[in-house]
């Protein structure tokens, strides 16, 4: 089966997890049938999807009319042959325990029809052992969405033993549809990617207490302001749930070992039930005491050391055994967590060798299993870091350049100048390489994109070349790869400038909408054809032109197909600047250079805040809250400080 069969999904369990994943199938279009043990189970979770859908309606992100239809593609169940017995995909979020799992799949094996595939949203319990209990183990994948599900953009999809590699691209597919971002995990470990580098790295901060090696507040401390996660590790403790970080520690400690054993302070907050926020105290008080009100100038050296040696001791499992290379675990953590870089990039700028000399310190000095040094780690080290020793950092382009012209911007040259640098579908590829690459470059912090010759920055889709190639896409495909592509422009770190000299049409146009800031020559054309051919733009055009233009203007811009001059688009608030074209080339590296001086945290953050309160404006503005506190802490803000009472330009360093 691949994607494009898929018409009807199953969930199987309607809490919280089991209803968010039944609202964002439904939103994508599929029918779902939500199940649960009993009807007042299964009631619950449809009302409340029907709130969910109520909330989004009201904040503008779908309309009434789109969320009634999603309400209405849900049928609440109770009899598990009614809810599998003609469905395509089944996804089971039933309680995180092993046995309830293997019963439920006891039970669809008994219902579900063969040409279905059977996906398991379990957070870090074994796929192979799950898939053994049915006679189709090589449909049988994990599917591990994150909370709440219908803001996480992240899903892991796990491989087992037995699943067969169309069962991963069929779910990878799904997901794509659901508007979520897929991330393979290539072999069934316990805590996949996310849980592996996250839950080892919170109970090392309870082991540094427990061992009075430093206080609560200074490793918190150190871990939002110093490292610059989003939340101290114990504020993430009882975000997530302390009993939930304990039951998969303690998987993980059944399975991997001494070096996953539950420290002492973990076990004692759990066994008292104090399991965070949902129960009013965890390791910080929510009912009689302020909350998670940890300190901006605690931090300590040695704690970020020992935190970060963990953590990169973690990627070194992932990568050495094969779960997942250097960049998919950057990607995971950074859409499962939070987290301002990855994992393996936050290491490498660490240093891994000094990463590794402080676990042999720490082994030498208290003999604990946790700080043996992964062979991983040992190797990537040697390498000259996780992502020196990614085979994938090594690119070779044809259809776009890299160029750097100073000012510590990072030029991407649009290069099919014979073909008025259409976008082909290799393009699309080295267009999402480009980007890695500068983003991995500590020297560049921003980007520019320009066509390269005197005629197009992009006249568009290359529809001939994707007729004519080897291996064709499909229409949905194509779609897929464009908007992966693009959003990964919109989602950089890096602030981002599209260069627009001649004409900017179709998906040229959709891929300058991506940019932060947009400068434009005034010789410069821009439109979308696409209604004039019988299509619709598929590259993300609809969506990002009317946040950027509006509602009216983003209608009249597709529905007449018609070119506007640069002028136009900017008094229609899509280009940011319009200058002579003899000056276009000089001004659109010093617009990129202007960010490049910027404070990169904060530009980061600023980027990530806007785009998830497009998304959702409450996580918006929780996230707006969390950046404004991490960046109280950063050596950027004073050198701000300093400059601005000195009558100067600042230096930021990113830090």
């Amino acid at each position: 089966m691949n994607a494009d069969d898929i018409q009807t999904i199953a969930v199987l369990g309607a809490g919280n997890m089991g209803h968010g994943i039944a609202e964002v199938a439904a939103m994508a279009g599929y029918d779902v049938n939500l199940r649960d043990i009993n009807e007042e189970f299964v009631q619950n979770g449809y009302d409340q999807i029907e709130w969910s859908l109520g909330k989004l309606a009201d904040n503008d992100q779908l309309s009434e009319e789109e969320a009634d239809a999603a309400l209405d593609r849900i049928t609440p169940l109770v009899e598990m042959s009614e809810a599998v017995s003609d469905v395509d995909v089944v996804i089971e979020a039933v309680p995180e325990k092993m046995d309830i799992k293997q019963d439920v799949y006891g039970d669809v094996e008994e219902y579900a029809p063969d040409r279905a595939i059977l996906a398991s949203n379990t957070s870090s319990l074994s796929i192979t052992d799950l898939s053994e209990v049915t006679e189709r183990p090589e449909q049988f994948c994990g599917m591990h969405f994150f909370n709440p599900p219908v803001r996480m953009q992240l899903v892991e999809v796990i491989s087992g033993a037995h699943t067969a590699d169309e069962t991963l691209e069929a779910i990878e597919d799904l997901s794509e549809s659901f508007g979520k971002t897929p991330v393979r995990v290539r072999k069934d470990e316990p805590g996949f990617i996310v849980n592996r580098v996250l839950v080892p790295l919170m109970n090392e901060a309870c082991w540094i207490v427990s061992e009075d090696d430093a206080t609560m507040a200074e490793v918190d401390s150190t871990v939002k302001y110093d490292i610059g996660l989003p939340m101290g590790a114990f504020e993430l403790g009882d975000q997530v749930g302390n009993d939930v970080t304990y039951h998969v520690l303690e998987y993980m400690y059944e399975t991997l070992g001494e070096a996953y054993e539950p420290a002492p302070l973990l076990e004692e907050v759990v066994e008292e039930e104090r399991y965070g926020k949902k129960s009013g105290e965890g390791f910080y008080d929510y009912e009689n005491g302020d909350g998670a009100d940890v300190p901006t100038d605690e931090g300590r050296e040695d704690v970020k050391h020992r935190l970060l040696a963990t953590m990169a001791n973690e990627v070194g499992n992932l990568v050495g055994q094969d779960v997942a290379p250097p960049r998919d675990i950057d990607q995971a953590v950074m859409l499962g967590a939070g987290y301002p870089d990855g994992p393996a990039k936050m290491a490498d700028e660490a240093g891994l060798d000094t990463l590794v000399e402080t676990l042999e310190d720490l082994h030498d000095e208290t003999g604990a299993a946790r700080y043996e040094v992964s062979d991983g780690l040992r190797e990537a080290a040697e390498e000259g870091g996780f992502h020196g020793a990614d085979d994938e950092d090594t690119v070779e382009f044809t259809t776009v350049s890299l160029e750097y012209p100073g000012d510590q911007v990072g030029q991407i040259v649009l290069d099919r100048e014979a073909r008025m640098n259409t976008i082909s579908t290799d393009m699309l590829d080295e267009l999402a390489d480009a980007v890695d690459v500068l983003e991995d470059d500590d020297d560049v912090r921003a980007i520019l994109i320009t066509g390269k010759g005197d005629r197009a920055f992009s006249a568009g889709a290359d529809v001939s070349a994707f007729a004519s190639s080897a291996e064709p896409l499909t229409g949905i495909e194509l779609s897929r790869k464009g908007q992966r592509t693009f959003g990964k422009l919109e989602e950089s770190p890096l602030p981002v400038v599209a260069g627009i000299d001649g004409f900017a049409l179709g998906g040229g146009l959709e891929l300058a909408a991506c940019a932060d800031l947009r400068i434009a020559s005034d010789r410069s054309e821009l439109g979308l054809p696409e209604h004039s051919l019988g299509l619709i733009p598929g590259w993300g055009g609809t969506q990002r032109l009317q946040r950027i233009v509006g509602f009216g203007r983003a209608k009249e811009i597709v529905f007449t197909s018609d070119r506007y001059d640069a002028e136009t688009m900017y008094d229609y608030d899509f280009v940011n600047e319009v200058v002579p074209f003899g000056e276009f080339e000089e001004k659109a590296h010093d617009l990129a250079a202007k960010m490049a001086r910027g404070p990169p945290v904060s530009q980061k953050l600023t980027k990530r805040t806007m785009l998830r309160g497009w998304e959702d404006p409450d996580a918006g503005l929780e996230l707006e809250a969390q950046s404004f506190g991490h960046l109280l802490g950063t050596d950027d803000l004073m050198e701000g400080i300093t400059a601005f009472m000195g009558d100067r330009d600042p230096e930021f360093e990113g830090k």
